[in-house]
């Protein structure tokens, strides 16, 4: 069934449901256009809220950077700015796929149901046209024959009328025969077209409208097909990235499932423990002994004893105090000897000096505080009074912190020393080799490089001396980074340094005191990699110095380390043989 068999007369009614359903596709494409706005917006907060609350932090600056609780928390912000990323990747699919898609259809679904109607439209005013002419004819036709008739009935009065003259009667009846003749034309132009207009009517309604109607019914189930796809795009482009926003709540879930509250506990202890030792216990003093509770003057500040000691007191123990005070013991003035106690003899702890010691003791347990903001009132504003001093060798941290500290910095101080050891290792090979090969270089232009890097190695190794002693002052185990025991000297000679940063100038080392040895083990370590590619030497290059290896021009060596940015690249024989050449020397092809 089709709409120009159906339909055939229900122009009009086509006509406007055609008109809606391009509203249906305007008004669907509105809608997912709003949509994607909101899904725009949605990703904008989110990725907003995770920024607000992803803080860029450095973890020397906030210790709880390590915790496993604020590690997952940081992930939850990732994951969210993941999720944020793919709300903005279903908008944008939204607009290309359905809006963008359906807009550009619907414009060749309005031109081309135009030009459907302009036909039809063209096939109605023709077949009006048509008409208006047979009507035309018909009217000539009828009114040609009355005029026909009056002109006979005319002729034939005055043929019976005897006044008439003959002239009369013939000149009436060659009216009546003309009228008659004209009224024979009209009708002949009358049926000519009255048949015209029957042809193009059943040409009208029977091919030209069917037709036309019949192109509005496939444009408008193409409109319906088309519009169908859009709705199941609506769902689908979501369906697409439901995947991975699964991932990002997976992510979320193992960001969870990942907290550790005894690794954070320990993590807490790690970087809050202070080292101190708990105080010790008060020592029983007896008032029932008549001791003299006077203070003299010379007493230095000995507190006051009540005398009424059945009052009850309030200690602030330092250990939940926001001033971290405790409160001193009382004690009996030194001057006058204790009266005999009939439980033993008292402690020897305070046998001679017993505010001395106390205050000692309290010293030990007491941790360093700022001062309070009545003494910086009464003081001068100075950075000085305000924080306690920062000391080089972290004094001022608790016995803990202070090894951690020292140890953190001990590392650092290693890794700067290994990297002045690497830099001055290369830099002596290039001297060497511009020693014996002066076109490749002046060795005197690396005479201030080799003055610096020496400089700078002594003062690391001082420091590294320094803070070893520090570290071993305050009980640290001494787990420093050791670096290669083997560089070069400004000569181009090999310097051998110890472990502990001490080095020698002599040239032929004790074989005794093993040197090399770590250097040596590295070096075997390394024998086991496996080449990384394969060099082509161009020049011939004698390999006199140590670490170095000869080569011949032509000849293919084995790549196994590659230059690191000092002009040296370490290859080997297929005899196993092993050590640097100069990386310009070569043409090197790494493996992929």
């Amino acid at each position: 069934m089709d709409w120009g068999t159906e339909l055939w007369d229900q122009y009009d009614i086509i006509e406007k449901h055609t008109q809606s359903g391009l509203e249906l596709v305007e008004k669907y494409v509105k809608f997912v256009k709003e949509r994607t706005e909101i899904e725009q917006n949605y990703a904008k907060q989110l990725r907003n809220l995770s920024k607000k609350y992803n803080q860029k932090r450095s973890s020397k600056d906030e210790p709880e950077c390590r915790l496993s609780s604020y590690q997952a928390f940081l992930d939850i912000l990732t994951e969210m700015n993941d999720y944020a990323g793919q709300r903005e990747l279903i908008a944008e699919n939204l607009m290309m796929n359905i809006c963008i898609d359906l807009t550009k259809y619907l414009q060749e679904l309005k031109q081309e149901r135009k030009t459907y109607l302009m036909d039809a439209k063209k096939a109605q005013q023709s077949l009006e046209s048509t008409y208006k002419q047979l009507d035309s004819s018909k009217k000539r036709f009828e009114r040609e024959w009355r005029e026909a008739e009056r002109a006979a009935q005319y002729a034939e009065k005055t043929d019976q009328d005897i006044n008439a003259t003959k002239a009369d009667v013939e000149k009436a009846k060659q009216q009546a025969h003309m009228r008659a003749h004209v009224a024979d034309e009209c009708k002949n132009d009358y049926a000519a077209q009255l048949q015209k207009y029957n042809k193009e009517q059943n040409q009208f309604y029977f091919s030209d409208m069917p037709l036309i109607f019949n192109k509005l019914q496939d444009l408008d189930e193409k409109r319906t097909q088309k519009l169908a796809q859009g709705y199941i795009l609506f769902s689908d482009t979501e369906k697409h990235v439901m995947p991975i926003i699964g991932k990002c709540l997976e992510g979320i879930t193992k960001a969870g499932t990942n907290v550790n509250e005894k690794n954070d506990s320990m993590i807490v202890i790690e970087q809050n423990k202070s080292g101190f030792e708990r105080p010790g216990d008060l020592e029983f003093e007896d008032y029932s002994q008549g001791i003299n509770r006077a203070s003299s003057d010379s007493s230095l500040g000995t507190p006051k004893v009540s005398m009424e000691p059945w009052k009850k007191k309030t200690n602030n123990f330092w250990l939940f105090s926001k001033r971290s005070k405790l409160s001193s013991p009382v004690l009996a003035p030194f001057s006058t000897p204790p009266a005999p106690s009939p439980n033993g003899p008292p402690s020897p702890k305070f046998g001679r000096d017993p505010l001395s010691y106390c205050l000692k003791e309290i010293n030990k347990t007491v941790k360093p505080r700022i001062s309070s903001f009545r003494t910086l009132r009464r003081s001068k504003f100075t950075p000085e009074r305000i924080m306690p001093t920062v000391s080089e060798d972290f004094g001022h941290l608790p016995p803990e912190q202070r090894r951690k500290r020292l140890q953190q910095k001990l590392d650092e101080i290693c890794k700067e020393l290994q990297k002045e050891v690497d830099q001055s290792e290369a830099l002596g090979k290039m001297k060497d080799v511009y020693e014996k090969n002066p076109q490749m270089g002046d060795p005197a232009s690396l005479a201030s490089q080799i003055n610096q890097t020496s400089q700078n190695l002594e003062r690391l190794r001082g420091e590294q001396s320094k803070y070893e002693t520090w570290l071993a002052e305050a009980g640290g185990r001494g787990d420093t980074l050791r670096y290669k025991a083997h560089s070069f000297n400004n000569n181009g000679a090999n310097d051998v340094h110890s472990p502990d940063g001490a080095y020698s100038d002599e040239s032929t080392p004790d074989p005794s005191q093993a040197i090399y040895a770590e250097f040596d083990d590295d070096f075997e370590d390394e024998d086991l990699a496996a080449p990384i590619g394969k060099c082509t030497a161009m020049y011939n290059f004698p390999g006199a110095s140590e670490g170095t290896i000869a080569m011949q021009e032509g000849e293919v060596l084995a790549v196994v380390e590659e230059d690191k940015g000092d002009g040296w690249t370490r290859v080997r024989r297929n005899n196993g043989d092993e050590g640097y050449i100069p990386t310009s020397y070569v043409t090197i092809t790494l493996k992929k």
